[in-house]
């Protein structure tokens, strides 16, 4: 049986668009599924000492910036730092990532679009008319994953992810949780990587 990852992530977090590809590289080459669960960080961070960017001290905002210059040159990737669109109401993109893994459907291929949509090609992805396009272009049927995305169980499944990332330890986009162990942040995927690579049992905090 493979082994899996979850992924706690959300749509607007620049972190899990620079890790995605190297994310999905990763997974490929171990042969381990992935276990996409959207969160809205506005929920997770009163619990877990985090704050929004803006209420973050201004030496923490500016190292924000560093950071995402050396990360955009480490991965060689090209993107915007200030997209027009950013940042923006995550909640419907987010949503439709769970209405399509409940399609049935690998997830994958639409995440990164929408990475690349706010990231790159600044569009607004708050914007239904915005996903339905990108939904479109990844093969699925853009109206039903919509309409599934404003269901009243697809809202639940979006809290129920909220209590199971505050319950595995989460506190940030994107956490990656292989055998219970939680890899917090892109910058920890050569270290995902290696447990993986190894074999080697999870560590545990209680250690």
């Amino acid at each position: 049986m493979a082994r899996g990852i979850t992924c706690y992530f959300t749509t607007v977090s620049p972190w899990a668009y620079i890790g995605h590809e190297l994310f999905l590289g990763i997974a490929r080459e171990h042969g381990v599924t992935i276990d996409w669960k959207p969160v809205n960080l506005a929920e997770v961070f009163p619990q877990t000492g985090g704050l929004p960017l803006g209420k973050r001290a201004p030496a923490r905002q500016r190292y924000r910036m560093l950071e995402l210059q050396r990360w955009r040159e480490k991965r060689g990737m090209n993107f915007n730092l200030h997209p027009k669109y950013w940042p923006f109401d995550c909640a419907l993109a987010d949503r439709s990532v769970i209405a399509v893994v409940q399609s049935g459907r690998d997830a994958a291929s639409y995440i990164g679009s929408v990475f690349k949509a706010v990231f790159e090609e600044e569009r607004n992805c708050a914007d239904e008319s915005v996903l339905a396009e990108i939904l479109a272009a990844c093969g699925h049927a853009a109206q039903s994953i919509l309409q599934s995305a404003h269901s009243p169980q697809t809202d639940a499944a979006y809290q129920a992810n909220i209590a199971e990332a505050l319950a595995a330890g989460a506190f940030g986009s994107p956490t990656y949780v292989l055998d219970g162990e939680l890899f917090w942040g892109q910058d920890r995927l050569e270290l995902l990587d290696d447990a993986l690579r190894s074999g080697r049992k999870a560590f545990s905090p209680a250690a």
